[in-house]
This record gives C-alpha cells, sequence and structure tokens, in this order.
C-alpha cells in the first residue's frame, strides 16, 4: 500500500497493519502477552511502525483468535499455535485442489487444441 492508496481501501484490505497490540489485544479479549507468545511460537508476525510498536491486520487477528480458542480449551500454546498453522496449510491446499479440480474439468478444447 503507499501513502496515495484511499483509506477506505486500506481499512478493506485484510492484511492492512490497522490495529495496535493494545486494541488487537481488547479485541481478542486478550492480553498483549498473549499475542507477543503467538508472535514467538511464529503464528503470526506482526507489523512493526515506523516507531517500533507492533500493529496487527484483521486476518492476522481471525488467527490470533482461533488460537485463543484452542488455548482456551486447555490446548497448550505451543501446541495451538501449530494446530492453526496446519488448518492454514490445509485449507491453502484444498483451495489449490479445488482449482486444479475446476481447470481439469474445463480441459482441452473440442477440437483437440488447448
Amino acid at each position: 500500500m503507499t501513502a496515495d492508496t484511499p483509506l477506505s481501501g486500506r481499512l478493506d484490505d485484510d492484511d492492512y497493519p490497522a490495529y495496535t497490540m493494545g486494541r488487537a489485544a481488547e479485541m481478542l479479549g486478550t492480553t498483549p502477552g498473549f499475542l507477543r507468545a503467538i508472535g514467538e511460537a511464529r503464528l503470526i508476525t506482526p507489523l512493526r511502525s515506523e516507531g517500533g510498536h507492533r500493529r496487527y491486520s484483521r486476518y492476522q487477528l481471525r488467527i490470533a483468535a482461533r488460537a485463543r480458542e484452542l488455548v482456551d480449551k486447555g490446548t497448550p500454546i505451543e501446541a495451538a499455535c501449530r494446530i492453526v498453522i496446519l488448518e492454514d496449510q490445509l485449507e491453502e491446499a484444498q483451495r489449490i485442489n479445488a482449482e486444479y479440480r475446476r481447470a481439469t474439468k474445463e480441459g482441452p478444447e473440442p477440437d483437440g487444441s488447448s
């Protein structure tokens, strides 16, 4: 995103780091320490502001919320982070597989040309 990108475009961007650590923790109903812990476990890597403060995107908050859900059910934080990573990888693989199947169904043109 560049400085001349309209604000509304940034707010609609799931990857735009719009939330401070305090606001992100408040939205998730957790502590900044939890966000630091999932960062240390490499589940999410917040971007840093010019002043060095962590900033989170909506996508990262959804990932953090899923980890918190697992931790709240008693899953150790490292295991919760690994589960969320594997769930995310599975979702991506399923998306790629569905695209491949659609492309295969379309197949070559009836006259044999591609």
